[in-house]
């Protein structure tokens, strides 16, 4: 995360202090954010750790329990917070936040509108794109989920970065002090074909807009209303695919289930070894994860045209 102030900037080499936010890194699937107290305890299936022992070790470090098992403290990041935040709506979630970044053209000194703010996950990554000299404005209509946001980035060092407005960006459009002030603007809302006129208003001659639906129908009466002030529209859908690579035994091309798998053997030279032995060898194997995210929405870009 970065902060303009250097005393609470979180970085790997910083040392994890009393009231410090800390990633608690159990598996690849199960992390939790833990505020650090000194006489506070985390109670988990790996034990007891208290807290006072994790004061003065760096972001990164490995600390044991009771039990003699072991976590991993790992600074908030905005990729990890993505993974542990409340999820008050639905989020944006890494590969489309990467993207939006991208194509949003953010750089640090930008000035990005956004709305809604909803869980917070996105407007985490912008502020740390427009660090150290930007700002993102966000808004959210829901008050307290707004108040709840105020908090999260109070908690992850970045709220020197964000300020949180409530308002209705769908109804009323965003503030008229920011006319013409704008770099980037991100939408989602159920119906942003409505916000599409004061986005005009707000972004610099050639600043580009990102909109996020779900359904391809809300695309298209996007991109209705783009067709009069905005040029090079575009939409994505962005589909993620993990696998999982382990170590195992193969016999042949097939995996202990029966599955067909890509992989790599690892070669063994050792004498005297059969056939047979070398075609159940150890392998390094991969397959696609069971559970892979699939369709989260679409992303519909657009550049606000320049009037000669």
């Amino acid at each position: 995360m970065y902060a303009t102030d250097p005393t609470k900037k979180i970085s790997f080499t910083r040392c994890i202090t009393n009231g410090d936010l800390v990633i608690v890194y159990e598996r690849h699937d199960s992390m939790k954010a833990v505020k650090v107290g000194e006489d506070m305890v985390l109670q988990n299936r790996f034990g007891v750790f208290k807290h006072s022992d994790w004061i003065g070790k760096p972001f990164g470090s490995k600390v044991f329990s009771n039990k003699g098992k072991f976590v991993y403290l790992l600074a908030p990041t905005p990729e990890l917070w993505t993974l542990v935040l409340s999820h008050r709506t639905q989020i944006l979630y890494i590969a489309d936040i990467s993207f939006v970044i991208m194509y949003l053209e953010i750089v640090p000194g930008c000035l990005v509108l956004e709305s809604g703010t909803g869980s917070g996950s996105l407007t985490t990554s912008l502020a740390r794109a427009v660090a150290p000299t930007g700002h993102v404005y966000t808004f959210d209509f829901h008050e307290q989920r707004a108040a709840s946001a105020r908090q999260d980035f109070e908690q992850t060092g970045v709220n020197s970065l964000i300020t949180v407005g409530v308002r209705d960006i769908q109804g009323e459009g965003f503030p008229d002090e920011f006319s013409g002030m704008a770099d980037s603007v991100f939408l989602d809302l159920p119906q942003p074909w409505l916000t599409i006129p004061s986005v005009g208003k707000m972004l610099k001659p050639d600043g580009i807009l990102c909109s996020f639906s779900p359904c391809i129908e809300q695309v298209q009466r996007t991109c209705e209303s783009l067709r009069s002030n905005f040029t090079d529209i575009r939409t994505f859908e962005i589909l993620l695919r993990t696998y999982e690579v382990r170590q195992g035994k193969m016999d042949g091309s097939r995996d202990k289930e029966g599955g067909s798998l890509p992989c790599k053997r690892k070669q063994h030279s050792i004498e005297g070894s059969s056939e047979q032995d070398n075609q159940s060898s150890a392998s390094v194997l991969g397959r696609p994860c069971g559970e892979a995210r699939g369709h989260t929405g679409y992303l519909t870009f657009a550049r606000l045209k320049c009037l000669s």
